[in-house]
């Protein structure tokens, strides 16, 4: 708080008047991402551009808010502390979105559950390990993470 004061020209006893804690400051940074889709416009049918159409805007949307998801992710760390509200799984709304079609395609196929797979291998959690400690440049971790994603995908197309 006393670095986002110092950098907005206030004191802190003027910062926490407006946001309480960190949780209040990343609320009002973190831009709502309340979509229930990341598909956009006219969505392709086929499950496979879906998913890649998600993935890419996903992908732009931690291109544009790392320094507030990853501050997210390390409140969402700190011993003691709830789940902030920020960590609520919005992610695993746009994947099962993505794999709409599967519903009707392959009834037996438990889209929930992919999706959660989905974004186990894409979010800030992989792509903070691929940085910080794979040491990938951006493009090659969101590369590892494109790729993940399609193999699950492809798994759970086939069965696995």
């Amino acid at each position: 708080m006393a670095e986002v004061a110092a950098i907005a020209g206030i004191s802190r006893t003027t910062a926490y008047r407006y946001f309480p804690d960190k949780e209040a400051l990343l609320h009002a940074a973190l831009p709502e991402a309340g979509a229930g889709s990341l598909l956009g416009e006219d969505p392709p049918s086929d499950v496979h551009a879906r998913l890649a159409r998600t993935l890419d805007a996903h992908f732009e949307f931690i291109r544009t808010w790392e320094p507030q998801l990853r501050a997210a992710l390390r409140l969402s760390l700190t011993p003691g502390t709830s789940r902030p509200t920020l960590r609520g799984g919005r992610a695993i709304a746009w994947y099962r979105d993505a794999l709409s079609p599967l519903e009707s395609a392959q009834p037996g196929c438990d889209t929930a559950a992919l999706a959660v797979r989905l974004r186990s291998v894409a979010g800030i959690e992989p792509y903070v390990w691929l940085r910080d400690v794979a040491g990938l440049p951006p493009g090659q971790a969101f590369d590892v993470m494109r790729g993940n994603a399609l193999a699950v995908l492809c798994a759970a197309l086939a069965g696995q």
